[in-house]
């Protein structure tokens, strides 16, 4: 068995030469080096313990086993999938460098992904997750208005917390997101969410900005934007409290906003508007999860369910 400390003491020239290679092409980010360097390293340090050899000595019986040997320990699907991405690029790029004169992962197949569902929760999580907030301080009243809002129109974190307040019109009772790709859309954020925003705007932003001024919609305790990640920790004490005993995120919530509205009868293509989605496929997935929870309320309120 392969172990942690196998791991860190490895060294492949090749993994280095490739891995500095992906990095000027492709731009990859740390983290999808890193996962890089950590797949490979594991599949040279297998390939070693079996005397084949390095890496270029790999063929494509030996990782036709090395698969297999996965398929045994339990790895997920989505795992291998990801490793045989990285080892074709791997020997892709070793190839066309001459460094070997054939690509051990040719015409090996990608493992079958099934479409996995977003992670949502109920209307009744949610009405929990709303009411944990103590809204007789400030920061607990900042806290309901952020959790009204990232419901009510479906927002990711990242455009919750870099919401300034010009980007609200109150009168209107619509908010201008500024989406992935610099898209903007306009979001309505419905009675309840306003009434909330309105009364935190009145009641605890001033507090939480001391000099009245600053665009920041929801600002931290310094005054400036909130990271993702303290949000994210702050929901996660509100699902402690709310008794929500369920894997919880902020994109948690997202996934909610589209499939309550389809589950009441919302318009996909709507939907698709309100996400943000630049196409409709990624939107049809929570046609899967409405059709799902249907499902599940047919076998439980039908006689012949």
């Amino acid at each position: 068995m392969t172990t942690t400390s196998q791991l860190a003491e490895h060294t492949d020239p090749w993994i280095d030469l490739y891995l500095d290679n992906a990095w000027m092409e492709k731009g990859l980010s740390e983290n999808s080096l890193s996962s890089y360097r950590r797949d490979l390293n594991a599949f040279a340090v297998w390939a070693m313990e079996r005397g084949v050899g390095d890496l270029l000595s790999v063929e494509r019986a030996h990782l036709l086993e090395y698969l297999g040997h996965r398929l045994s320990k339990g790895y997920k699907a989505r795992s291998t999938a990801r490793l045989l991405s990285c080892l074709r690029g791997f020997y892709q790029y070793m190839l066309r460098e001459k460094h070997i004169s054939q690509d051990p992962t040719l015409n090996v197949e990608l493992p079958k992904l099934g479409r996995s569902l977003p992670k949502t929760i109920t209307e009744e999580d949610v009405e929990a997750l709303l009411d944990a907030p103590d809204t007789a301080t400030v920061i607990g009243l900042r806290d309901r208005a952020m959790l009204e809002l990232i419901y009510a129109c479906g927002l990711r974190v990242s455009e919750l917390v870099g919401l300034e307040l010009s980007m609200v019109n109150q009168r209107a009772g619509v908010v201008r997101i500024l989406g992935k790709g610099g898209k903007e859309r306009l979001v309505p954020m419905g009675e309840e969410a306003l009434d909330w925003l309105l009364r935190y705007l009145a009641e605890a932003r001033p507090e939480l900005i001391a000099s009245g001024q600053g665009s920041v919609l929801f600002p931290s305790l310094r005054g400036g934007f909130m990271t993702r990640q303290t949000f994210w920790h702050r929901l996660k004490r509100y699902a402690i409290e709310g008794g929500i005993n369920k894997p919880l995120s902020p994109h948690t919530l997202r996934h909610a906003f589209a499939t309550h509205l389809l589950n009441h009868g919302a318009d996909l293509r709507v939907v698709q508007l309100l996400l943000g989605h630049s196409d409709l496929s990624t939107t049809q997935i929570y046609t899967h999860v409405a059709q799902h929870r249907l499902q599940q309320l047919h076998a439980s309120h039908h006689p012949r369910g």
